[in-house]
């Protein structure tokens, strides 16, 4: 046994894990503390951890992969309970730190290759037990999580220097500026003087405050002297290796390259023409911050399972190994993320349903119409959505929406994208409405948005790991018509609350985005209330309308995609259609046309 180490406040201990173990494994004169977790029969996944962490960052989400895997993970030399070297100059070389892992997987996985996850340092090193010689057949696959191979890094600075262009003067000085940390941690003494000081001290709060890190077991009270150690790291090998790359860095194994966005440290630049070097590449990308194993266990450990699963199986059947990831637009971006979209069962919400489907999302089609909503869920599964289910439920009723959210939390998860699109049209003025045409249509197309926000938003909120929401609005949501006095009301009162939860929810990670298409073909007209009219006059109008749609035949498709796109990044207002956006622009910039055009009235 390693023995107890310090730890700092509260929540789930690995040592607290049933099945937990952990034991010394000596290596270069060294010892170093490993744990396991899980059926020692199943593949085994070795976690290595970065700077300044200790495998403790590696809790909640090896906790996860332990019901389905063997799982290891270990003390890098000089953190947490495994010892340092003596003296620490000289002993952290990429060299010895690939000497330290084959000793790790000789000792718990000695007849079968391993699959490999690393962060930030831990992937640094991980890049070169994937690239060297000596470590083939010993690895299985390899996920890496914000740290490049520092060969493909010189390689990439060396080529923007020796062919700069503006583009890439930009993206060199743009890193360099990221990288300002390890100047710092290249200086002598002052780096060990802050962290064992001051800085170490203070850093879980930072952790808390700049990347929203929960509270639990890490970090833990040996931070100052993990950090210490590890600035040789970056002493033994960074200028050493950005001077002189080598020339033979290819991995010998598939590797699924998993990027932040929000990475404040990396810029996703640094991974350009990574499939040069990397035969067998599957990308993916988060919208989250540096610290990933501890904001996004959930998906990660999806993400790592799935790659972990498909080249075990490749693997046994002999079979090369396929790139696991879907094709379609954003497909780094939202593969095996778990999707709801209200209204589903067609136009804006069945495009939506599939253009997530395509991405590679599992997909949850919601819509009062039974059928229509199954179609969709059986259509997202052959367009390429890994599992999609059809649920029918009407958005005004508050108690099926509440069954619902608790019957998707506990089947299928919680929901990474919620797009809040079910609605209803009604035309009419405003004196021929009635009180239950007004009630009608708030509690759909007002109140349906509510309560997805509220039941699904809390359910974000409560896991703490991100999330988007997305609300249908309108065009009709800035600008006033006579004939759409409740429809654009509703709207409207839609675009202001997501503008309000926009703003709370930021902290918490969670993006919030009002899409507001104008004319769109869908078959909203067909099914809309016109007030005041009889019901042959109603049938007129509602062919009249749809014929006047038809002729604009602006399609769903292309709010579908505007929809991905506001979620990959994070818009908050997105106007669909050209007359959407000029209307956007008048009600900005003359408020004054928009309400002359207003008293028009409708041609119909």
């Amino acid at each position: 046994m390693c023995g107890a180490g310090p730890r700092r406040g509260g929540g789930v201990r690995l040592q607290d894990v049933p099945g937990f173990r952990e034991h010394r494994v000596r290596t270069g004169g060294i010892e170093l503390c490993v744990a396991e977790l899980g059926d020692e029969t199943r593949p085994t996944v070795v976690l290595v951890h970065g700077y300044p962490d200790s495998k403790e960052v590696w809790t909640q989400l090896a906790v996860q992969l332990a019901e389905q895997w063997h799982v290891v993970l270990y003390d890098v030399r000089g953190h947490g309970r495994s010892t340092a070297p003596e003296p620490l100059r000289g002993g952290f070389t990429l060299e010895k730190l690939t000497d330290d892992f084959l000793a790790v997987v000789d000792a718990v996985s000695p007849d079968r290759p391993v699959h490999l996850v690393g962060h930030d340092w831990g992937s640094v090193q991980s890049w070169e037990f994937a690239t060297v010689r000596r470590t083939e057949g010993r690895i299985a696959s390899f996920t890496s999580m914000s740290g490049p191979s520092l060969d493909h890094f010189g390689h990439w600075i060396k080529q923007r220097m020796t062919r700069p262009t503006p583009r890439r003067v930009g993206q060199l000085l743009g890193q360099g500026a990221k990288s300002w940390y390890v100047y710092m941690l290249h200086t002598p003494v002052l780096p060990e003087l802050a962290w064992r000081g001051p800085l170490g001290k203070q850093w879980p709060r930072i952790l808390q405050r700049m990347e929203k890190v929960p509270a639990g077991d890490y970090p833990t009270l040996s931070l100052p002297n993990d950090a210490a150690h590890g600035a040789w790291l970056y002493r033994d090998n960074v200028r050493a290796r950005l001077r002189g790359p080598r020339a033979d860095a290819y991995a010998h194994v598939p590797v699924q390259l998993i990027t932040p966005t929000g990475d404040i440290f990396l810029s996703e630049k640094l991974y350009d023409q990574l499939e040069l070097w990397v035969p067998h590449l599957v990308r993916r990308s988060l919208s989250a911050k540096h610290w990933v194993p501890r904001t996004r266990p959930d998906q990660l450990a999806s993400w790592i399972s799935e790659f972990v699963a498909t080249n075990e199986s490749a693997t046994e059947d002999g079979r090369p190994t396929p790139d696991t990831a879907p094709t379609g637009a954003y497909a780094d971006r939202f593969g095996g993320q778990l999707v709801l979209v209200t209204g589903a069962a067609g136009g804006i919400g069945r495009a939506t349903a599939f253009a997530f489907a395509e991405a590679g999302a599992r997909v949850v089609a919601v819509d009062r119409d039974a059928e229509g909503a199954a179609r969709t869920a059986e259509m997202a599964r052959l367009i390429g959505s890994p599992a999609a289910w059809g649920e029918a439920v009407d958005v005004s009723d508050e108690q099926a929406m509440e069954k619902l959210a608790e019957k998707v939390a506990a089947e299928y998860g919680i929901v990474d994208v919620l797009v809040n699109n079910a609605g209803i049209g009604l035309s009419g003025s405003f004196l021929e409405t009635t009180s239950e045409d007004w009630k009608n249509v708030l509690d759909v197309n007002l109140w349906g948005v509510i309560r997805g926000c509220l039941i699904f938003g809390r359910q974000m909120a409560e896991r703490g790991q991100g999330g988007h929401i997305v609300n249908t609005a309108s065009a009709a949501a800035y600008q006033p018509s006579r004939a759409l006095p409740a429809y654009s009301t509703s709207k409207a009162a839609v675009l202001m609350l997501s503008e309000c939860l926009r703003a709370e929810l930021a902290e918490r990670s969670i993006g919030v985005s009002a899409i507001c298409p104008g004319i769109v073909n869908t078959n909203i007209t067909a099914t809309a209330h016109f007030a005041g009219a009889d019901a042959d006059e109603e049938e007129r109008l509602r062919k009249r309308t749809s014929r006047l749609y038809g002729l604009r035949n602006y399609p769903p498709e292309k709010v579908a995609d505007a929809i991905l796109e506001a979620v990959a990044h994070n818009r908050a207002v997105v106007p669909v259609t050209p007359e959407a956006r000029a209307a956007l622009l008048l009600s900005r910039l003359s408020p004054g046309a928009l309400r002359g055009i207003a008293r028009l009235k409708p041609p119909l």
